[in-house]
């Protein structure tokens, strides 16, 4: 069995009850995820994300990443 590093965003809603938020696909690289959420932070901006935390096995590696609300 091969195990393959999982990166995903946890992404925050504005409020405390996100039934719409969207979720992130996991990735097998840091890099891809990094660039999923640059290609799509404003629809997800736009769909109520306020906040993504970028989550490697489940734990967060990196500082909360604030989505700017148009």
């Amino acid at each position: 069995m091969v195990l393959r590093p999982q990166w995903e965003w946890r992404l925050d809603a504005a409020s405390a009850e996100p039934p719409g938020v969207p979720t992130s696909p996991v990735f097998t690289t840091r890099y891809d995820a990094e660039q999923w959420i640059g290609e799509h932070w404003r629809s997800l901006a736009g769909q109520g994300v306020v906040a993504a935390t970028l989550l490697h096995h489940g734990e967060p590696v990196a500082a909360t990443l604030p989505l700017p609300q148009a």
